[in-house]
């Protein structure tokens, strides 16, 4: 009785070494259409490494500037001008920062801005919109339609004048990039450095379009970010200019009240009033200039201390990492996958024979 779990065992293994003979000597069988599948495989997967253009890669990285510290000069004198009633412009920079940022540079807005970029290509400044439908070949599939036959994206061209067949081009172009060409992120959430990876079958274009797209981001967040320093550097520097010419306009009146009161009669004090009023007036408006002159000043330090935003650390360079099909890939690959599927195809067709 003790042997008979053993003697089991190894009638179960003879039987499975009967059965693994019969599934080769089956399969080895048919060494024909295995060959033949593993050889159309090959052929096709050489093929497709013909076909398959090859992808470049450009990749720029760079820093935001955090400017949280602040340093403590600036900060007592931003103090200073808030205690004065003056708002010189807070930081903006939160909805710039990790997810946000990304995006941002991900946004219709931004991207389609970019596209309408000019470029020069062969001595031509064109957009890169143009660039991008000259790399896939709308033209040639647009010569028979009318619609599009006469569409032209110039560059620079302000957005509200396209029309809405510009629009569903532009439409098209972004969901492409976006979904399939763009990268923006992180190579590391320890590392506050944010790279930008645009591919495209046109080397030139993954170049231009990433350079032109970081370009773009970044004066989108100088424009945003400085906004309230620079109107309030508008209006100081405008009082400014009117105090300094109401202060010039003092002074030129106390020199004439005082030639009007030149060896006045002591006894004749009235006269002498429209010489002290100027005096007053000299002596308040040059205390307003002063103070607007120093606010004014502050107000042009916290600008420059908000323009400097995104810091470029890396940018493509050509020539840029290639992605390519190699035809020895192509061959291997498609022969494996051929055979693969053939094996899978006989398999499944005995098993349903013996069930049968």
């Amino acid at each position: 009785m003790d042997n008979m779990p053993i003697e089991n065992s190894e009638i179960s293994l003879n039987e499975l070494v009967i059965k693994a003979k019969e599934w080769y000597s089956y399969l080895l069988s048919q060494w024909r259409i295995i060959t033949l599948v593993a050889v159309v495989g090959s052929a096709m997967g050489l093929t497709y490494s013909f076909t398959k253009k090859t992808i470049y890669t450009a990749t720029l990285s760079f820093a935001l500037e955090d400017d949280k510290s602040g340093g403590g000069g600036i900060g007592s004198a931003l103090g200073l001008a808030s205690s004065l009633g003056l708002d010189l412009g807070g930081s903006a920079g939160g909805m710039f920062t990790g997810s946000n940022l990304s995006e941002l540079f991900k946004s219709r807005s931004m991207v389609e801005k970019t596209l309408l970029t000019p470029v020069k290509i062969n001595g031509k400044i064109i957009s890169l919109a143009e660039m991008y439908i000259q790399n896939n070949g709308w033209r040639d599939e647009w010569s028979n339609d009318p619609k599009y036959k006469h569409i032209e994206f110039i560059p620079n061209v302000k957005r509200e004048s396209l029309s809405r067949v510009h629009d569903s081009i532009l439409g098209v172009m972004y969901n492409r990039i976006s979904k399939t060409d763009l990268s923006v992120g992180q190579k590391d959430k320890k590392i506050s450095i944010i790279s930008i990876d645009v591919s495209s079958t046109n080397e030139q274009f993954s170049k231009f379009f990433c350079e032109a797209l970081a370009s773009q981001v970044g004066q989108f967040y100088i424009d945003t970010k400085s906004k309230k320093a620079r109107i309030n550097m508008g209006i100081l520097e405008r009082q400014t200019d009117s105090i300094r010419g109401e202060l010039n306009s003092a002074i030129t009146g106390v020199a004439v009240a005082n030639d009007n009161t030149f060896n006045l009669n002591p006894a004749l004090n009235i006269r002498r009033a429209p010489l002290g009023r100027k005096q007053v007036d000299v002596q308040a408006n040059t205390a307003i200039l002063t103070e607007l002159v120093k606010q004014t000043e502050l107000a042009k330090v916290t600008l420059r201390r908000e323009t400097p935003l995104i810091q470029i650390i890396d940018s493509p360079i050509l020539p840029l990492a290639k992605e390519r099909f190699g035809k020895a890939k192509g061959l291997v690959l498609g022969g494996l996958l051929g055979t693969f599927l053939i094996l899978i195809y006989l398999i499944i067709r005995r098993v349903f024979s013996q069930l049968a």
